[in-house]
């Protein structure tokens, strides 16, 4: 949609901000106060006195009753919802009712059903929609982007990535239980595997074709706060490939849990050179990422900086997972203000969300379970 009228500072209200951790507190609080177009002006959170406490924490000045007296203030202009995945559809539609812009967490909606509402809503209220699929955001990502496409390393013939899930290994918390429950719309496929689909769309262009082998490898997982054994009913490892539509051959293989040799690496091989990317994490949306490259004439690959035009936010941070969401929400205020599409919206969520679900054990893609 074109720009409106955007204020200066934009007021933000998140809705699930905490002060026990969180990607709230962790990444988008840094994130808004390292950049003077926003301002954060409201919290909610799962009670009253929990967001009376946050306020104070994080300095902000108004601690909302609720998610609804949070989204109906004038001085708050975008709402951004952080909170567990069933929530996102009944707090984005109370926003966009409101007349707000909403920036969402992915995934947008429990399911592609939930994505397309809330897709079809944020359009027909004429409001900005944007999804966190940040890792388009990375200045490395999209540095790599335009390597490939000023033809660093020739014709695109080939790319593969293997990386790792953290969670969805032997063993999880409290807080996290809810990952190994399907009903959730959380998972391995959904949050790892969804988020790096969505990059290497920016990077190298979408899926033609595709298949996917899944598999439940650990059928039950110990929750150490507890000492509970729970059933895990989420695909712990899946396999995705295919051939994308700008012509290389691709293949993902996520997995649960840590490996103790590589949670990331991406290699994309051209005609005339090759790019690998290496990472701490399988979650490329928050990784601490280093690009290696070899061009025509090379025979041992090198790091490549990323160059400074690329870094849209104050660098550098002490910590990784803030990096692309300040640039993400760099990129937000463009598209506020000068009705740019450099960030995702409800409608890329949407396509990103009809790509998995082709990937679920229900559709006609093999699924094993031990």
């Amino acid at each position: 949609m074109t720009a409106h009228t955007t204020p200066s500072p934009v007021g933000v209200g998140i809705i699930g901000l905490s002060t026990t951790g969180g990607w709230a507190a962790d990444a988008h609080v840094p994130a808004l106060r390292s950049l003077p177009e926003f301002e954060l002006r409201a919290v909610s959170a799962s009670t009253a006195e929990s967001a009376r406490s946050a306020a104070e924490v994080f300095d902000v000045p108004y601690a909302a009753q609720n998610a609804a007296d949070l989204v109906a203030r004038d001085d708050v202009d975008l709402v951004v919802v952080t909170v567990k995945v069933p929530h996102h559809f009944e707090l984005v539609m109370a926003a966009l009712a409101a007349g707000k812009d909403v920036y969402c967490e992915w995934p947008l909606g429990n399911g592609l059903a939930e994505a397309t509402e809330m897709a079809d809503a944020a359009e027909a209220a004429q409001r900005h929609a944007f999804v966190g699929l940040q890792a388009r955001s990375s200045p490395t990502l999209r540095y790599m982007r335009d390597l490939i496409a000023a033809g660093f390393i020739g014709e695109p013939l080939s790319t593969s990535l293997i990386g790792s899930g953290g969670q969805w290994g032997g063993t999880t918390d409290t807080r996290n239980e809810y990952l190994y429950d399907a009903r959730s719309g959380a998972s391995l496929v959904t949050i790892p595997l969804g988020h790096t689909l969505d990059a290497m769309a920016m990077v190298l262009g979408e899926f033609a074709d595709l298949t996917s082998t899944q598999a439940i490898m650990r059928p039950t997982v110990l929750n150490t706060d507890t000492g509970q054994t729970i059933t895990v009913d989420v695909s712990d490892h899946i396999v995705v490939s295919g051939v994308l539509d700008s012509g290389p051959v691709a293949m993902l293989h996520f997995r649960g849990g840590h490996s103790r040799a590589t949670n990331l690496f991406w290699e994309v091989n051209g005609t005339e050179g090759d790019l690998v990317l290496t990472g701490n994490t399988g979650h490329l949306q928050l990784a601490q990422v280093t690009l290696n490259g070899v061009t025509r004439g090379g025979t041992a690959l090198a790091e490549l900086r990323v160059p400074s035009q690329y870094h849209l936010a104050p660098t550098p941070y002490a910590d990784s997972r803030v990096t692309n969401v300040a640039n993400a929400y760099a990129q937000v205020y463009r598209d506020l203000s000068d009705g740019t599409r450099e960030v995702p919206t409800f409608h890329d969520a949407v396509v990103r969300h009809q790509v998995l679900e082709q990937l679920t054990p229900q559709a006609s893609t093999p699924s094993t379970t031990r």
